[in-house]
């Protein structure tokens, strides 16, 4: 999808007739390595996905706000003292749900599936978004606990509580969007991450994952008769939002393109 909107570019400006978008597999192990290579050979910037979002964050020169509240980078720049890490997969959750949903994560309540990496950035997102609250259920309670933990300090006044079992009293109110920031789904013997119907107040359901285009998260949804969205607009507008660090050129520009490239990619 990068290089497609670089190509449709490139159409219009020379400057970008020599820029093309390359994928390569790094172990961890050699993440360092691999980015002061990159560096030396004169790279604009690059993506990382897990495990290198964590990894990267002590490698980078310097973090923007929102990289730093996330605790991950997915996408660097490169600078003259080092590389620049930012996080774009907020803009991108929160791009792709209005675009997908017509949604905004301002006075929104929110319900949040997973406490890794992925959930992170989600929550990170939206307290800087300024929803109404914010739920995080997760099975690991170690992992959710320490997630609470590190949004304490971003949250101020928005409430930020754990949501355990059917939630019970006080819990989520209704129209609350649940967003699954886990990787339950990816294949298709995966269970669902909840059960929809035990969390109490779910009003539309986005799941980062986009593919398959249908999790069964997004299944239950569709019986439920609630909105409903996969995460292909959130993997285009992230990738989108990187390509403007890169160029300069602003994200909804380039978004179109590169949302038709990995729709088409992904035979949807």
């Amino acid at each position: 999808m990068h290089n497609a909107a670089l190509a449709e570019l490139a159409r219009g400006d020379a400057r970008f007739a020599r820029w093309r978008y390359h994928a390569f597999d790094v172990e961890p192990g050699m993440l360092r390595e691999a980015l002061g290579l990159m560096r030396e050979r004169g790279f604009r910037g690059v993506n990382l996905t897990v495990p290198h979002k964590v990894l990267a964050v002590g490698l980078v020169a310097d973090l923007d706000p929102a990289a730093r509240e996330a605790g991950a980078v997915n996408t660097l720049l490169a600078g003259e003292s080092g590389w620049r890490g930012f996080n774009t997969d907020g803009f991108g959750l929160a791009a792709g749900i209005l675009e997908d949903l017509g949604l905004g994560l301002r006075g929104a309540t929110v319900v949040l599936l997973g406490a890794g990496g992925a959930a992170r950035a989600a929550a990170a997102e939206c307290l800087r978004e300024g929803c109404a609250s914010l739920w995080i259920a997760n099975r690991t309670r170690s992992n959710l606990e320490a997630l609470l933990a590190h949004l304490a300090p971003l949250a101020g006044a928005i409430p930020v509580r754990a949501l355990h079992g059917g939630g019970g009293a006080g819990g989520p109110a209704t129209g609350a969007i649940v967003i699954n920031a886990t990787s339950a789904g990816l294949h298709p013997g995966n269970p669902a991450p909840a059960d929809l119907a035990s969390i109490p107040g779910a009003g539309a359901v986005y799941d980062m994952i986009y593919n398959p285009p249908e999790t069964r998260l997004l299944a239950q949804a569709r019986a439920l008769a609630l909105p409903h969205a996969n995460g292909l607009g959130m993997l285009v507008h992230q990738g989108a939002k990187a390509l403007e660090i890169w160029t300069g050129i602003p994200s909804p520009r380039t978004a179109p393109a590169m949302r038709a490239a990995a729709a088409k990619d992904l035979g949807y």
